[in-house]
This record gives structure tokens, sequence and C-alpha cells, in this order.
């Protein structure tokens, strides 16, 4: 709808009198929300990036991309400063966060699953979404979803879309937007395509790049509208941004902004786009009431062929991240695959300048905010992460928090690699460099490291301690074991 245009049909006297009933409307919902305390439920904000490094962030130590609005979250709230992500993939990686569970209980058998996949998340899966939804918040995932999509070899389900795990509103592509059949779809309740329930804004999303373009830029102004129709109950909002995943876009207002080139446009980009929901919490006077989540599904691609016109991707050899200071990056179970930001935000309740040294996960996520939403976790089911309000809020949440173990996961979804405390012990290497860096491993010679002080994996422990090695796998196996024992909803 053009809003100028049908303003314009109006006297201005009624024109001023719709604009005056905004605004009381507005400062009602405000004032209705800031009598709710802020520990009863609260309004989630669960930002999660695409591909963005470890080492892509100025609070990380960048020195040419400016992301302001993101240190600020990270210094006024708490960092996890060692924090992984379940998987160095797209599917798997966001199947843990919104389950609590490793990518081995999908059932997906991979760690991207494209368009034309007939399996999905499935419907029997928990999600952060029915969670919240259960506890009385509207529910929305602006952005990528990526676990399921309708075609011919499901029968075209709309359980592979996210209305059917929780979501009462999306806007966002089906996968990566750089597939070929990359579609850009909306719920509505009179559509029907690609199933009922949806409306399809885009298709073929690499010959449309101005729709790719705006994608960071529509995501947030839709989370804006639905925090702003929300302000009177909870809400959970999951922002799922497509960048800054091969192909860079940004609008043209942060186009050339960055000293970094395309990536630190897109980095400003996302950055501005913090920046605009804090000063709409503010002005709702929600931003005490408000727990914002940042993180990303993986690491960064590191190299991209070396051409500086790719047909799809540009001058792909320049636009790839940095997961400094660790090892390889995307599709590696080398720390530079798993390790990503890790921040919650949340003023009056998460003391600024909290630094977490523990190691976390994006698998905690699940856990936590379940806790928050007053959800008791699944008793039919395991559920691998850890509620971490402890360590978050001592002042708010008493209790221990269970000790750190992680398993790193490859393309087929099974174990690679096992931490526990500062330990790391890898069983098979998975690289997206092609690069084993002169290491070899299996279970029977396996790769031991310390990775609290040697971050970029460089020195083999496993001849030091070699009963320390041998735990670690017998430990690995044990959780395999339990994995493929416990099956998947797919068996």
């Amino acid at each position: 709808m053009n809003y100028f245009n049908e303003f314009s049909k109006y006297p201005c006297w009624l024109a001023l009198l719709l604009s005056v009933a905004t605004g009381v409307l507005s400062a009602s919902k405000a004032a209705e929300a800031a009598t709710r305390p802020v520990l009863d439920r609260p309004n989630v904000i669960l930002v999660f990036l695409d591909d963005a490094g470890y080492g892509d962030f100025a609070h990380h130590g960048n020195p040419t991309i400016e992301t302001p609005t993101i240190s600020r979250l990270a210094w006024e709230g708490a960092q996890c400063t060692q924090f992984y992500t379940s998987s160095p993939a797209c599917s798997a990686s966001r199947y843990s966060l919104l389950t609590g569970r490793v990518p081995g209980r999908s059932g997906l058998g991979s760690w991207v699953i494209g368009p034309g996949a007939a399996r999905h998340m499935h419907p029997k899966e928990r999600t952060l979404a029915e969670g919240f939804k259960a506890s009385g918040y509207a529910t929305a995932l602006f952005g990528k979803w990526h676990l399921g999509n309708p075609n011919e070899k499901n029968q075209r389900t709309p359980e592979a879309l996210p209305l059917a795990h929780g979501f009462d509103q999306w806007l966002g592509t089906n996968v990566s937007h750089d597939y070929d059949n990359a579609k850009l779809l909306q719920s509505d309740v009179n559509g029907d395509q690609p199933v009922r329930g949806y409306v399809e804004l885009g298709r073929d999303l690499p010959s449309h790049p101005g729709i790719s373009a705006s994608l960071t830029q529509r995501y947030t102004d839709a989370a804006l509208s639905f925090i702003e129709q929300n302000a009177s109950q909870p809400f959970f909002v999951y922002l799922a941004h497509n960048q800054p995943h091969l192909g860079l876009y940004a609008s043209d207002a942060f186009v050339g902004r960055s000293r970094r080139g395309l990536l630190g446009d897109v980095m400003a980009e996302i950055d501005h786009s913090m920046e605009r929901i804090l000063k709409r919490l503010s002005k709702l006077e929600l931003t005490n009431h408000t727990l914002i989540v940042f993180s990303s599904d993986n690491g960064p691609w590191l190299r991209f062929k070396e051409t500086a016109s790719h047909p799809k991707y540009g001058e792909a050899r320049m636009h790839v991240g940095n997961a400094y200071p660790f090892r390889d990056g995307k599709g590696s179970t080398w720390e530079g695959g798993h390790r990503v930001p890790g921040i919650f935000y949340w003023p009056g309740v998460i003391k600024g300048q909290t630094r977490i040294l523990e190691p976390a996960s994006t698998l905690d996520v699940f856990p936590t905010l379940m806790h928050l939403a007053g959800q008791p976790l699944p008793d039919d089911r395991s559920v691998d992460g850890r509620d971490l309000l402890p360590w978050l809020a001592p002042a708010h949440f008493s209790g221990e928090v269970s000790p750190f173990r992680f398993l790193y996961s490859y393309h087929d979804n099974q174990a690679s690699a096992l931490r526990e405390g500062p330990w790391k012990c890898h069983i098979r290497i998975g690289s997206q460099l092609g690069d084993d860096y002169g290491f070899t491993a299996s279970e029977a010679a396996p790769l031991l490291f310390q990775v609290e002080e040697d971050l970029g994996e460089r020195f083999n422990r496993a001849a030091e301690y070699p009963e320390r090695a041998e735990k670690l796998v017998e430990n690995l196996r044990a959780y395999r074991q339990q994995i493929l024992q416990e099956g998947t909803y797919w068996d």
C-alpha cells in the first residue's frame, strides 16, 4: 500500500487525528508493557547471522569493520568468550539452535538440506517458537529458514515451513539466497504459494539481486512492525539475516561505506539494523523487558574461487570473512568452523561488561530461553544444551551449570571431535580449505589439543597425554552410541 496516497485522501485535520491516535496507542501499549515485572516472560529477540566469522566484528578486533552497536551489546551485556555453534554449516546449526539438540538427532542426514530434499524439521521436534507460544508469546521469524521446503519428494507438505513449528508469522527465504531456486516467502492466511498459508514475493533470487540487496532492511522493518504491534504482550522474534553469506548484498545506502569493502558494508547494515531495534525498544519502554541474543550459524568462508569475476558471487576472493585467531572456517571441524559470537544483552538483569570465560554453545540457547518462558524441557527426548542463566544473571538466577561437553559434527551430522573442559580430541578432520595442516586423525590415533592455550590447534598433545586422549575417544564413542540408540523422529 502507498500510505502517502492513502493519507492524502483525508482532510488535513483527519490525518492529524489519525497520527495522534497512533501515537497514543503506541504509548498506551508501552505503558502496559512497562508494568509487567522484567523477569515475567521477558521479550526475546534472537539474532542469527549467516556465515559471520569470529573475526568479522569490531569487538573481536577487526581493524576495518565497524560494528559499534554490536560492540555496545557486547560491552553492555554478557560476552561468552568461548561460544560455539553445533555445526559448521547451515541447516544442522539452525536445527540445534531451535531445539537444543545435536545435529545427529535431527534425522536430516546432512548439514545442509537443499530445496529439493525430502526431509525437513520433523513436526515432533519441540522448537523455541513452540515453547514460547505455549507461554502466550507472539512469535515470528524474519529471515532465512533452511530447515525444509515443500517439494515433490515430500508431497509439498506445509510441515516443511515455519508456521508448522510454532511461528505465527514469517518473512524470509526458504534456503540461502544464492540457490538458483531460492524464494522469498511470506506467511499469509489467504496465500497458497508454495503451499496454503504462504505467498511468494520473489523467486530465483540470484537472478534478482535487488531482492537480495533488500533483505536486511526488509527483515528489520518487519521485525520493528511486529514489535510495535505486540508491545503489550510477550513476543519472540527470531531475526535470521541472510548476510554475510555469499553472495554479499547491501542496500544502496550502505554500498561503499566501509574500508573493508562489500563485506564491511554488509556488516555495517546489519549493525544499523541492531541500532534501529534498540531505538524502537527504547521508544516503547521495552529495553529492560527484552533479552537480545546475538550469534552466527557457523564460521566464515575463507577462500572462494581465485577470481575477480565469479558469475554468481562477483569478486568472491575479497568477499570472504575471517575466523582469526582460529584455524580454518565454515565447513570445518577445526575451531574456525564452530567459534562464533555469543552475546546476551538484557539491561537491568544482565550486568554490563560480563565476560563468561567458560565454554558455551548455541545448544544452550534452548534451555536458557525455555527457563525464561516458564516452560519445562521435554522429558521424552534428549536435550543437549544447558541453562546458562546462573552465569548470565547470578543476581536473579541460582543454580549450577553442568560441565561443558561438546560434539563437533561434520557433513553427515556425525561426530568428528569432542571437547570436554579445555581439551579437544579429533577422530577425523574436516577442512574447508582441503588442508589438514600436516595432521591425520582416527579413533586409533586421535589428535589432542588444549584449545584454551593453543587457540590455533597447532600442537598435538596426544603423545604427552595418551590416557586423556583415550578417555576422550571413549567418551565420544559413548555419546555417539547414545545418539544412535535414541534414534531420530525420521527412523
